[in-house]
Order: C-alpha cells, then structure tokens, then sequence
C-alpha cells in the first residue's frame, strides 16, 4: 500500500531537470489566478451580499429595480435567484449560474433584453412559495389549489403572471433605465500598480 501512495506521488513531481522551471511555471499561474480572482471579486459570490450582483454593469437596472421594490428590506438577490432545500444544490446552482454568467459577461455575448432561463425560473418560483407559504396556505383553503391552476394554453400559472413586476419593475433592456442611480463599484486596480501605469 505504501509502494502504492509513493508511485502515485512519484508520478506529479518531475524530473530534476524540469522542477526549477515547473516550480516557476506554476508561481506564475497561481499568481495570475489570485490575481484575477481578486479583479473579479471571487470571494464576494461566496456571500448572499446583494452588491455581489452588480460586479457586472448590465445589472444595474435589476439591483436599482429590486432596491425600490417592497423586497431589499427582507429578501437578497440568493434568497429569490438560488435553491435553499440544501447547501450542496445552492452552491452548485451558484457555481454553474456563475460561470455562465462571467463567461457571457465577460465574452460580451449578453443579449440585449436578459431574460430568466428556465432552471432560474423554477428556483424562483420555489422561492416565491417558500417565502409566501403562508399567504398561499389562505389562498388554497379560500380558492382551491392554486398550483394546480392552469391558463388557456394549459400551462402551470407561474406567480410573475400576475406579478409581473415584482420585484424588478418592467425591465426590458440595457438601456430601459439609462440614468439609474447605482453605487459606484471599487477601484479595481490597486493603487500602487495605478502609480506605475500612470509613469
């Protein structure tokens, strides 16, 4: 068994001749990665703070649309946009929305009007129920199973049929709201390399 553990670490240390360069190559990765995790704000998508979310400019106008509404005082960004039936299925739908995200932003492939996919949207709906379970408790014991509510087309009603502005407001594009009111993200580049570009 021990033969075993020292073959397989064996295996990822290179030959003498290579490990000065291996070593040096792999600094400069694990700096280039720190470092664009640090541009990035990496770490600020581990938390549920709302100002995580406007990273990206394009969204903007859904931070300001959901800090005018009736849900900044009790609900964040995660709490309506990520699963909570357990932490594994919350990260991972972070994860992979997260990484779809970046990629789009950072390719400049978002589309002009945004719209929810449909995974996001199930979450949401989830969330809708959860939060609201007790005023949907009311509903069903006064106008029956509203889940089971179809229109119609025969399709389940979801809750933003009704509610179609909660909590964004009627949002259709970039440019829906141009003089928005947003706090202005941090610096990004840290002062002392800002000195050394201005020379």
């Amino acid at each position: 068994m021990q033969k075993r553990i020292k073959n397989f670490i064996s295996f990822f240390i290179p030959p003498e001749k290579w490990r000065i360069p291996v070593i040096i190559a792999l600094g400069v990765f694990t700096g280039l990665l720190i470092f664009v995790i640090y541009i990035g704000k990496g770490t600020s998508y581990l938390s549920d703070d709302p100002e995580a979310c406007v990273n990206c400019h394009v969204m903007y106008d859904s931070y300001a649309s959901w800090w005018h509404s009736s849900h900044p005082r009790i609900a964040t960004c995660n709490d309506c946009h990520v699963p909570h039936d357990n932490i594994f299925r919350k990260f991972y739908f972070k994860a992979s929305d997260g990484l779809r995200h970046s990629t789009i932003f950072t390719l400049r492939l978002e589309p002009q009007v945004i719209r929810i996919k449909e995974a996001g949207a199930e979450v949401v709906k989830e969330n809708c129920e959860r939060c609201h379970h007790n005023l949907l408790t009311l509903l069903d014991a006064k106008i029956g199973d509203y889940d089971n509510e179809k229109d119609e087309e025969e399709e389940e009603i979801a809750c933003w049929n009704c509610h179609n502005g909660t909590p964004h407001g009627k949002i259709s594009s970039l440019s829906a709201s141009p003089d928005v009111k947003v706090f202005k993200p941090t610096k990004v580049v840290p002062d002392w390399m800002e000195k050394y570009l201005s020379k």
